[in-house]
């Protein structure tokens, strides 16, 4: 009795082991959204993520009428970050969220410059062959911000092919993704999976 009790725990550990590697060594499975219908629900625990950076693009340079004039803080679900930097693409499941703040101050006690305001928004970009496969490269665009300033959308609709996909299939330097605007992707793209880029004294 106690020997066939082993060998059902040594097996048991045998099978925990190989989903964990399993796991470990495809992407696949690993999925950070949710897709209800037509509808995505609003990510959560994205500040968990890999940070990637800030753009700007304010309105006092760009003639008072920047398409985009907030902040743009973005995060990168943490299994496709590992997937950029052991292969330097983009894997089928991919989420970036982007996280709109407004600009506050222009001023402070270490200068003149732009400063972070309040929230104002949030938006998100997924690749899926699965739920896109009519898409440009299968990524779709999407928009939890309320236009009356009030709280998230729990839901969002994909943006029109037009409204997003053009400017990215035209001026993104990675399948769809601006990576040439931050430098934590270029620095880490194809590097391996075991590899810290910020770790390294090259910069």
């Amino acid at each position: 009795m106690k020997q066939n009790f082993f060998i059902a725990l040594a097996f048991c550990s045998f099978l925990i082991l190989s989903s964990c590697n399993t796991t470990d060594k495809g992407y696949g499975n690993a999925t950070y959204f949710t897709i209800n219908g037509d509808e995505l629900v609003r990510p959560v625990d994205y500040r968990s993520w890999v940070y990637v950076g800030t753009p700007l693009t304010p309105n006092d340079m760009n003639n008072g009428k920047a398409a985009f004039p907030e902040f743009h803080n973005v995060y990168i679900d943490p299994v496709s970050y590992d997937y950029w930097k052991e292969h330097g693409t983009w894997r089928d499941g991919t989420i970036l969220v982007k996280e709109l703040i407004s600009v506050g101050t222009k001023a402070a006690v270490s200068g003149n410059g732009y400063f972070m305001g309040e929230f104002i928004g949030l938006e998100a970009t997924i690749k899926s062959s699965e739920h896109f496969p009519d898409e440009p490269g299968n990524w779709a665009y999407f928009s939890f911000t309320n236009p009356e300033g009030e709280n998230l959308k729990n839901t969002g609709t994909a943006f029109k092919t037009n409204q997003c996909n053009a400017c990215h299939a035209a001026s993104a330097k990675d399948d769809f993704v601006f990576t040439q605007h931050y430098p934590v992707l270029r620095s880490s793209k194809g590097v391996g999976k075991e590899v810290i880029p910020e770790n390294t004294a090259s910069r």
